[in-house]
C-alpha cells in the first residue's frame, strides 16, 4: 500500500466510525499514521494481547488495547450537526488554511 502525504483527520479529532466491527461508535484519535494511512481511535477496535510479564508490564496476562484502523473506515464527527461528515479546507486572505465541515459549514477548531 501506498503511504498517504497528508490527511484531513487529525490527533484530538472525534471520528465515526462507518465499516466494520464497531460501526457507529464515535471516539477521539490518538494517534496517525500516514505511512500506513492508519488511524488509532480511543476505546475502539480492541484487541486482547497475551503478554508475558517484563520490566514494563509487571502482571502478565491477557490485556486488551486499541488497534489501529483504516483512514478509510472512519468520517470526521460534527459537533454542530452530530452527524459524521467530510472535511474541507479554506484558504485566507493571509495564507492561512482552516478545517471546516462540510455539513454545517462552520470552521472546525
Amino acid at each position: 500500500m501506498q503511504a498517504l502525504r497528508k490527511s484531513k483527520i487529525k490527533k484530538g479529532d472525534t471520528v465515526v466510525v462507518i465499516t466494520g466491527r464497531d460501526r457507529g461508535k464515535t471516539g477521539k484519535v490518538l494517534s496517525v499514521d500516514l505511512g500506513a494511512g492508519q488511524v488509532t481511535v480511543e476505546k475502539l477496535n480492541i484487541i486482547k494481547r497475551h503478554t508475558k510479564p517484563n520490566q514494563k508490564v509487571k502482571q502478565g496476562g491477557i490485556l486488551e488495547r486499541e488497534a489501529p484502523l483504516n483512514i478509510s473506515k472512519v468520517m470526521f464527527f460534527c459537533p454542530v450537526t452530530q452527524k459524521p461528515t467530510r472535511v474541507g479546507i479554506r484558504s485566507s486572505g493571509d495564507g492561512r488554511r482552516t478545517r471546516f465541515s462540510k455539513k454545517s459549514n462552520e470552521p472546525i477548531e
